[in-house]
């Protein structure tokens, strides 16, 4: 289908319904209050609703839309979404304009919005400390060690029930900390409270002044703890990893500090759907028994669960590019400086499309289904895929098995629960779920 400019209405109506509800959230810091009003309004399932509404009336070619401001392009369909993801950083640049807006207010240097001058380098170094594209970290026994101490910590402190703010989310950023900085950062609350405000301001992008005075305050302490270089650590990692003349290796610390909040709610997501799903939590049970003590590994069903909680509800819903050059499309042209939004809640929810939209199904990730389709984007994809997906998913599969070694679990309170058999919720709010735990015997591997 051709490229279709839609019309006022439809444009305000796209920006009224699934745009303003995400802003609202907070991109780069949720906002607890908001999220459970997405919730109890079901905002993304209207987003999901509007988006397929366009589609029967103006076709599945992209849709370009006025905004007020800004000129925007939607892809529809997995081959448009595979032209503009496999296209980056030319002609699709990762470094839009809200993008750097945002992430300049805390990280300046970071790969997300470098130019074409300075991107090689520094993806080149992310990729190197992160080690992209291999499951199991060269640091991963050390990492499973963090895990298995914070877990054990916090299950004892748990007893039968765990939330998010009371007993999930301290450990969760213990382990962070202490993977990314080194074991003197687990109680440096500073620092991640430092990040937590820049994060917070950065929400307005253009309409919230740079803290630099802040931001330098932030870029110091980690500089403090690379300097330190604690074995085990990333930190240790961008000491000694080579970086161009452009790349700043401290300087990328913050993206990652960032985008471990997003996988802290996808694990706990992950508990949810346990609970409430006995034949997965059978299988990620019985897999988890197949770890000794502080042992990591690939633990592919847990890592599809992981996969399947960002695919449901997705940690980063828009994926952001511009485009560089103007380009010809469907018989339409899109002018140079276009904004470009991969719709991640649409493509993964679109039921239209997908028989799995609205259920939780891990074996996609396992028998092909998921991998070979571009509508699929849970990390992004491309030459610009996320670089810490493989440590991001070896970290909350580890802390999963943790917990499920000797625990099952049941959904206690989540508002709409997450069923077998009904159409999943289109937000699951992580603030409020409360995940019963009962003490049970190991299953025997392979059981």
């Amino acid at each position: 289908m051709a490229l279709t400019k839609l019309p006022a209405r439809d444009a305000a109506r796209f920006a009224g319904t699934v745009l303003a509800p995400l802003l609202i959230q907070g991109v780069l810091k949720r906002r607890p209050t908001m999220v459970e009003l997405a919730q109890r309004l079901d905002t993304d399932g209207r987003a999901v609703a509007t988006i397929q509404d366009l589609r029967r009336r103006h076709g599945d070619g992209p849709l370009l839309i006025e905004v007020p401001g800004r000129r925007l392009l939607l892809p529809l369909t997995a081959a448009d979404v595979e032209r503009v993801l496999a296209g980056s950083p030319e002609p699709f640049t990762p470094a839009n304009r809200e993008k750097r807006s945002a992430l300049v207010h805390f990280q300046p240097d970071g790969v997300l919005i470098s130019d074409h001058a300075h991107r090689p380098d520094r993806r080149r170094f992310n990729e190197a400390v992160l080690e992209t594209g291999r499951p199991v970290h060269s640091h991963a026994d050390r990492f499973g060690t963090v895990v298995r101490e914070e877990v054990d910590a916090m299950l004892a402190a748990a007893g039968r029930d765990l939330t998010w703010k009371a007993d999930f989310e301290k450990p969760w950023w213990r382990i962070v900390r202490r993977v990314v900085l080194g074991d003197s950062a687990a109680a440096d609350d500073e620092v991640l409270d430092t990040l937590t405000r820049l994060r917070r301001e950065a929400n307005w992008a253009f309409a919230w002044p740079t803290r630099k005075g802040l931001r330098t305050d932030l870029l110091r302490r980690l500089e403090g703890y690379v300097e330190r270089a604690e074995p085990g650590s990333l930190a240790a990692l961008v000491k000694r990893t080579p970086a161009g003349p452009g790349t700043d290796g401290p300087g990328q610390l913050p993206q990652w500090l960032f985008a471990f909040d997003g996988t802290g709610m996808a694990a706990f997501r992950v508990l949810a759907l346990l609970g409430t799903h006995g034949e997965e939590q059978r299988r990620a049970r019985a897999e988890a028994a197949t770890l000794d003590g502080d042992a990591v590994g690939e633990l592919p069903f847990l890592r599809a669960c992981l996969h399947e909680s960002v695919r449901l509800w997705p940690t980063t819903p828009i994926i952001l590019r511009d485009t560089t050059t103007e380009l010809s499309w469907d018989g339409g042209t899109v002018p140079a400086g276009t904004a470009v939004a991969v719709l991640a809640p649409f493509l993964h929810r679109d039921d239209a499309t997908l028989p799995h939209a609205d259920r939780f199904v891990p074996d996609i990730w396992l028998d092909g289904r998921a991998t070979e389709s571009w509508q699929h984007v849970p990390f992004s994809a491309g030459p610009a895929v996320c670089p810490g997906r493989d440590l991001a998913l070896l970290l909350t599969s580890t802390l999963l098995a943790r917990v499920l070694r000797d625990r099952s679990v049941s959904l206690q309170h989540a508002g709409r629960r997450p069923e077998p058999g009904r159409p999943l919720p289109g937000t699951l709010n992580p603030f409020t779920l409360r995940i019963g735990l009962e003490r049970v015997p190991a299953p025997a591997p392979g059981a």
